[in-house]
């Protein structure tokens, strides 16, 4: 079955880059990182941290792109298109590859074959939350409230065909619970309407949620992903307290165009590898909800094999489409 659970242990524990590696290969000219996302989100900032990183150790600047919209499509069409010699790649999330096939009835790219993978830079995770003082506790607790409302209990993400959308379709479908979806514009309106009490339970980052949690606003119900997160690793996941099927990750990744060559792609790899190991980046990467996790290309490539068919079922199950 697609949504059944498969662990990460593989993943994780598998020695990313071995540091006697040469890449072979040195840009004569400035890079360009293209960040599929607003200025000032998450992993635009992030992006921004590992260019000027990347500079120091290419001997180039590492310009960043930003080029939001459509749900990271347009940034990824530019890298898709660009020339494959090195100078261009993208940071993007799993959705560029994993989700958006399924959701657009057409791409300008091939999720597969427009692509060379560098390596997986994190795996996070979301959280589902409660107002405080709810009077379940936890996913079961959560569950047996739900089954026995009498009515349909609304819970929020950040969008039509979102990994918070379609974390809640696993619940409502695997599981059966009465869930109804109320898609926001951003993960903030749905906490302060959940705070408020207009919305029954949310899902959100874990940099939204651990204010409320730490302000006594919130109560948490579940993680999501394989694993605690680094940043809350207090709260259980779904899969440790019986709930199977929202151990995917949503993860973070960077990919160049098809056709670069592999020395440099090393030498990409490289450069993130050591922008990763950087405290302060690490550091970054956990408040935000990541977990730092470098691979192989190969390994990249396996994970997107892996979890496309299962976030395509998710969404088939969802009815979600963009036209």
């Amino acid at each position: 079955m697609l949504l059944k659970r498969r662990g990460l242990v593989g993943l994780l524990a598998m020695p990313a880059v071995a540091h006697s590696e040469t890449p072979g290969w040195r840009p004569e000219r400035p890079l360009r990182l293209v960040s599929p996302f607003n200025p000032g989100g998450a992993v635009d900032v992030l992006n921004r941290l590992l260019a000027e990183r990347m500079s120091a150790e290419l001997g180039q600047p590492v310009v960043v792109e930003a080029r939001p919209g459509a749900n990271t499509i347009l940034g990824a069409e530019a890298v898709a298109k660009a020339a494959p010699d090195g100078l261009t790649f993208m940071i993007t999330t799993n959705s560029t590859h994993t989700s958006n096939p399924s959701m657009y009835r057409e791409l300008p790219y091939d999720a597969v074959h427009s692509f060379a993978p560098i390596t997986l830079l994190s795996m996070g995770t979301v959280l589902l939350i409660a107002p405080a003082g709810a009077v379940y506790g936890g996913a079961q607790g959560f569950a047996g409230w739900a089954r026995g409302l009498g009515r349909p209990v609304t819970y929020g993400s950040w969008g039509v065909g979102s990994g918070g959308h379609l974390y809640g379709e696993v619940l409502r479908t695997v599981h059966g619970l009465p869930l109804e979806h109320v898609p926001y514009r951003g993960e903030q309106p749905a906490i302060l309407d959940m705070l408020a009490r207009r919305l029954d339970v949310t899902f959100c980052s874990p940099v939204g949620a651990k204010p409320q949690l730490e302000a006594a606003k919130a109560a948490w119900v579940g993680m999501t992903g394989p694993q605690r997160s680094a940043a809350m690793p207090d709260v259980p996941t779904f899969g440790e307290q019986g709930f199977a099927g929202l151990d995917m990750p949503i993860f973070v990744a960077a990919w160049a165009p098809a056709g670069t060559p592999p020395a440099a792609v090393t030498a990409l790899r490289l450069a993130l590898l050591h922008a990763t190991e950087e405290p302060a980046i690490r550091a970054n990467m956990i408040g935000q909800g990541q977990t730092p996790v470098v691979s192989t290309p190969e390994a990249l490539a396996a994970t997107v094999a892996r979890d496309m068919p299962r976030w395509a079922e998710l969404i088939r199950v969802s009815g979600a489409k963009v036209e």
